[in-house]
């Protein structure tokens, strides 16, 4: 690829820029959809860029004895992440870094921001930052092993562990999500605890810790962290639509050229808000469970399910699909 429209693939489409207003629109949709269901107005479509600017702009106030320049690494590092994630999910079509291997990487990179929450949790030196850092790395360590696991299913199935070879695949054969359905359940659920939302937000108990390893986050850092959070929400649901809805993939008969390149983009959108539209469901009709509850469900039953998933891909023999 040219170095001028690969620089613009990163920066502006479908990069960062796309990424930050795509992920504040979320945001909004997140919010004004679980404004509906109980049975209120919600927020104007630009709230979440108003909030973003208006804590941007907040003093940035150091709790005592605090590592200043780590406190200020970690949300960076949180959003870099995230950003270099979503350069290799499908969104128009296959991803122009893609290599074989880079669905590894991404997962990496996405454990990335729960990481520097805990950094964030455990350098505020108050007990309510420690308890929810704490709390963060111990619930990653419970819901990653099934939703690595889920996420391996369509890998092994496809014979490829690159994510624009996946969504490919899926262009002319039945979605994962149909083939691998107790894997796309346990992806979801995943992704609900992965980002910390209803009934997972264990980390940030409002009741109980205040805001867990937010607390002491103020001014830049607090907005970045959010804005690494719902960029988070972006990345994860297009890596579930990729891995499991065929992303961006059109059908065979659709002719390469800017139709396809529109129409993939078109589903792109459309996928990922309906895995949204699930998400926001559960956040609103669910309560917070504990942590004890959370090692239950994430051990005996995700875990197990998402092995059952794999094993069943395994026995059917799909991993020699497509290659």
């Amino acid at each position: 690829m040219d170095p001028f429209f690969l620089l613009l693939y990163v920066l502006v489409f479908p990069g960062f820029l796309f990424l930050a207003a795509y992920a504040l629109f979320l945001a909004y949709l997140d919010r004004k959809v679980g404004a509906r269901m109980q049975h209120r107005v919600g927020p104007p479509l630009l709230q979440p860029l108003a909030d973003f600017v208006k804590v941007l702009g907040k003093e940035v106030i150091d709790p005592r004895g605090v590592d200043r320049p780590a406190f200020d690494a970690a949300p960076l590092l949180a959003l870099a992440a995230v950003m270099t994630a979503f350069l290799y999910v499908p969104v128009i079509g296959p991803s122009p870094v893609a290599f074989q291997g880079d669905l590894v990487l991404v997962l990496y990179l996405l454990t990335l921001p729960t990481v520097a929450l805990f950094l964030v949790g455990w350098l505020s030196r108050i007990v309510y930052s420690t308890v929810g850092g704490v709390r963060a790395v111990t619930q990653l360590f419970i819901y990653e092993v099934p939703f690595f696991l889920a996420l391996l299913a369509p890998a092994i199935a496809a014979g490829t562990w690159s994510i624009s070879g996946i969504t490919a695949l899926q262009a002319g054969h039945p979605w994962f999500a149909l083939l691998q359905p107790i894997g796309f359940v346990v992806a979801l659920v995943g992704l609900q605890a992965k980002l910390e939302r209803t009934p997972f937000d264990i980390p940030e108990a409002e009741t109980e810790i205040v805001a867990g390893p937010w607390t002491e986050l103020t001014g830049r850092r607090l907005a970045l962290m959010i804005l690494a959070n719902e960029m988070s929400l972006v990345v994860g649901a297009g890596l579930v639509a990729a891995l499991f809805l065929g992303g961006p993939s059109v059908p065979a008969w659709v002719p390469a050229g800017p139709v396809a390149a529109l129409a993939g983009f078109a589903l792109f959108l459309v996928k990922t808000i309906a895995i949204l539209l699930v998400l926001a469901s559960v956040k609103v009709m669910t309560g917070r469970i504990r942590i004890d509850q959370l090692n239950d469900v994430g051990w005996k039953y995700l875990a197990n399910a998402a092995l059952l998933q794999v094993a069943l891909v395994l026995f059917m023999g799909f991993w020699g699909v497509g290659t």
